[in-house]
């Protein structure tokens, strides 16, 4: 037995080959040179040791980023690239995964503009030379205007053929196709299995039980695999539309600033255009190509199937009513597209009503005004309830119509197009035959007595059945594809309602960051923002305006309010500048001259640059200081992040002196350490959140620092050291306060507010001869004031007098009653009145000039 083993094993092909290339080898061994061996050694050798070198290296730079992202994890930071790009890392099963955002190059948004700023006029967006953004109220619907603005976002949302968002639609187009010819084999599979159950054929009709099994477990796949790319593709649209809509709303044009408070376009409800809008219009626009592409190829295919099947009478009938119902349809249809744009304003306008609510909690609660904003709620919601009855009750019936043509209507003309091969065979198509010819009948069979009439009439009539159900399974197919393309109209007009919304944030943003303010020259008026036309001049040295009006600006295209005619003044280093005056004189607009967010109109705005982390420039601090969501550590470093801060080789001990700079040394303990995370905003009280804005001035070390009265809430004797350390790390300030304790920290003074009509300045040094006249002169003035005290009480009493008069009928006046003249009062209750009174009447006689 083992010696037969091994002769089989002798004679097995593989051993065989085997042992013939083994020979081969060792001969070409034999043959080859010692130095050839020796230098295929050395490089087998070489070529081994690199590979090991390689892949350690590969596992060391993998071990190491994987320990920096869970280092930048715990932070909540990334890292930046030269190019722009940002390295984040998110959270992947036990590790962590690396996602690289690049940003939209400069470029690419000069060659969009086009497509946002100047709309052809074909498509209904424009009218003139100049271009309206945003659209003009055209109707949303199935128009050229739609064509032209969802081509605009397909731009945006598959930037090019490389793109990843190309290879999910063309997946996404392989399982269709894939699903429509499983259709065909189902729908002939269908007709086989009642054919074999009619002809009593039981092996032929379990077979097909079990291809019918085997094809439905592919074609579960297939529809698996159409709905998770179709959510794939609207992901990827997403992420597409919200990259370009960030870099256009977050820039360094101050666009998230310039959309509410200088254009108006989409108003207060940027919140709902790229959260709510941006995420309906992309489930829309990956439902539509699988709600159209499919159904498009099984018109085709099928029809074609049928035309074999049926002939061309009944083809010419199904292109007939196919018109026929989108004609009826279309002229039916209510304006779904408007109704839906008009859905999302009020949808917006309702959240905005919530969103003031948080954002003025405490203010609210403080008056009491829980009614009165209830009231204003309820009125919002009623005004969306209402508008989304109206449409649901246009959508009945048309809903019923819809389902009546697409559902009855469409299976009775399938019934009549599949009964032409029974009552009218001349007009029915060749078919698809049998298996084979009609079977000739065995002896055995003719010897029973059955005659070949009733084998052949049996033969027919199996496979006429048979092309019945498949026709049906067909017409059945043709009638789900034909009313989702018709259920599609519907999804189409309310896609075009998404569309215009989209595209009119966009086309804003675009016009905002560009400040494309166009209109015809009769129509600019002074100080809109189509008549801008001063310079900011960013990098210079220090800082000044030359003939600059402060304008208060208005909503495109309204008129800006002027404030002061003309403004000049020049500041260099060391040149401390206070700037003070009544409210109203525009103090705070001269420090939203220099900080970008006004525009300027005429004249020139000269400024350093913003700072960044450790860089020298200028910063802005407001009254009011932002605390972002994050550690302590990110309230003291903003607006750097903790990957710019780690790059740069700052440490903690030098935010901690900031801190101690900013007299908040005290928050490390108390907070809990650097890490701690708290809605800082609720925990920090007023002189701490201020101090909090001192503090990354500190660690931000500008050159110059605008304070927008960013130490009102500090007492004075805390506000003064904080001025004087911001002196003696070299910063510049420009101060903006009432408060005239303040003159001490500066060199300069500029009064705003001045003249009859408060349009006037005066620009000093303080400490010369000159500020010390005008003080002198402003005293004057108070001195004067004072003087007619006196006489401006005794007209307060006649006025008080006249008002406590009550006139009755014929000129009479009645007397008041017993309590206004004290016959009511007890003596003591007297006697204190009089106390404060005479109280008063002496603080006003103490008041002396």
């Amino acid at each position: 037995m083992a010696a037969q083993s091994t002769l089989r094993h002798a004679d097995d092909p593989i051993s065989i080959l085997l042992k013939h290339y083994v020979d081969r080898i060792r001969a070409g061994l034999m043959t080859t040179s010692r130095t050839a061996r020796l230098l295929a050694a050395v490089v087998l050798t070489l070529g081994i040791i690199s590979s090991s070198y390689g892949s350690y290296k590969w596992y060391t730079k993998r071990r190491k980023e994987k320990e920096t992202g869970r280092r930048l994890l715990r932070r909540n930071s990334g890292l930046r690239g030269k190019d722009g790009s940002r390295t984040l890392f998110v959270p992947y099963k036990h590790s962590t995964a690396r996602v690289t955002i690049y940003p939209t190059k400069p470029t690419t948004f000069d060659a969009h503009r086009r497509l946002f700023l100047q709309p052809p006029r074909a498509a209904g967006l424009s009218d003139s030379s100049y271009p309206q953004v945003p659209p003009p109220q055209t109707r949303p619907g199935l128009n050229l205007a739609f064509l032209h603005q969802f081509l605009s976002l397909l731009n945006i949302m598959v930037p090019r053929w490389s793109s990843k968002e190309t290879g999910l639609l063309f997946s996404h187009s392989i399982f269709l196709l894939l699903r429509t010819y499983l259709s065909l084999v189902v729908a002939r599979l269908d007709g086989e299995i009642v054919r074999d159950l009619v002809g009593g054929k039981g092996r032929a009709f379990i077979w097909g039980i079990a291809k019918w099994l085997a094809i439905g477990g592919f074609a579960s796949y297939t529809n698996a695999m159409i709905k998770f790319l179709q959510s794939k593709i609207s992901i990827a649209f997403r992420t597409r539309l919200t990259r370009y809509i960030h870099d256009l709303y977050l820039s360094d044009k101050l666009t998230y600033y310039k959309l509410t408070n200088l254009d108006g376009g989409v108003g207060n409800q940027a919140d709902q255009f790229i959260t709510q809008d941006l995420t309906l219009f992309c489930d829309a626009a990956a439902s539509l190509y699988s709600s159209l592409g499919k159904p498009m190829v099984d018109l085709v295919v099928f029809n074609y199937q049928l035309y074999r099947s049926l002939g061309p009478l009944a083809l010419s009938g199904l292109l007939a009513n196919y018109f026929a119902t989108a004609t009826l349809l279309r002229r039916l249809s209510p304006p779904f597209g408007k109704l839906k744009a008009v859905e999302g304003k009020r949808e917006g306008e309702f959240r905005a009503l919530h969103a003031r609510l948080i954002a003025n909690a405490e203010e609210v609660a403080f008056y009491g005004g829980d009614a009165m904003e209830k009231v204003e709620l309820d009125k919002g919601f009623r005004e969306l309830k209402g508008w989304m009855e109206e449409i649901y009750r246009l959508k009945i019936r048309y809903n019923m119509l819809e389902d009546f043509i697409l559902k009855y209507s469409w299976s009775a003309f399938g019934y009549l197009i599949t009964a032409l091969p029974v009552f009218l065979p001349a007009w029915s198509g060749q078919g698809d035959s049998d298996d084979g010819a009609t079977p000739t009948p065995s002896p055995a069979t003719t010897t029973t007595g059955v005659s070949e009439a009733n084998i052949e009439h049996n033969t027919h009539s199996s496979t006429r059945m048979r092309s019945f159900i498949t026709n049906k399974r067909l017409m059945l197919s043709l009638a789900d594809a034909g009313s989702r393309i018709m259920y599609s109209l519907k999804d189409l007009s309310e896609l075009a309602g998404h569309t215009s919304r989209v595209y009119t944030l966009i086309s804003t943003l675009h016009r905002v960051h560009a400040s494309a303010y166009y209109l015809p020259p009769s129509q600019i008026a002074p100080y809109s923002p189509s008549d801008i036309q001063g310079t900011l001049h960013l990098g210079f040295g220090g800082v000044r305006l030359e003939n600059v009006p402060v304008v208060a600006p208005s909503l495109f295209p309204s008129s800006g309010e002027e404030l002061i005619p003309h403004l000049t003044f020049l500041l260099r280093p060391g040149d401390h500048l206070l700037i003070t005056g009544p409210n109203g004189a525009g103090k705070s607009a001269v420090a939203r001259l220099l900080a970008g967010l006004w525009p300027v109109y005429r004249g020139l705005v000269s400024r350093p640059r913003r700072v960044g982390a450790g860089d020298d420039g200028i910063m802005f601090l407001p009254q009011r200081p932002y605390l972002p969501q994050g550690t302590l550590r990110d309230q003291v470093i903003y607006p750097a992040t903790a990957a710019d801060v780690s790059a740069a080789g700052r440490a903690d001990a030098e935010v901690q002196e900031c801190l101690e700079a900013a007299k908040l040394g005290y928050l490390v303990d108390r907070e809990g350490g650097w890490d701690t995370r708290k809605e800082w905003k609720d925990v920090l009280s007023g002189g701490e959140k201020q101090r909090v804005g001192l503090a990354r001035l500190f660690f931000a070390s500008p050159r110059w620092a605008v304070l927008d009265e960013a130490t009102s809430a500090v007492s004075g004797d805390v506000e003064g050291g904080l001025f004087e350390g911001c002196k003696e790390r070299g910063i510049t300030l420009i101060t903006l306060s009432t408060r005239a304790s303040l003159k001490r920290h500066h060199t300069h003074l500029l009064t705003l507010g001045l003249g009859p009509h408060g349009d006037e300045w005066d620009f000093q040094r303080i400490g010369t001869e000159q500020e010390k006249q005008s003080v002198e002169t402003e005293l004057q003035e108070l001195r004067d004031r004072l003087k007619m005290v006196e006489t401006w009480r005794r007209r307060r009493e006649e006025i008080e007098r006249e008002l406590d008069r009550v006139w009755v009928g014929a000129g009479d006046v009645l007397e008041p009653p017993d309590y206004v003249n004290g016959a009511g009062m007890g003596e003591g209750e007297r006697d204190r009145r009089a106390e404060v009174q005479g109280a008063e009447d002496g603080d006003e006689r103490d008041v002396a000039p």
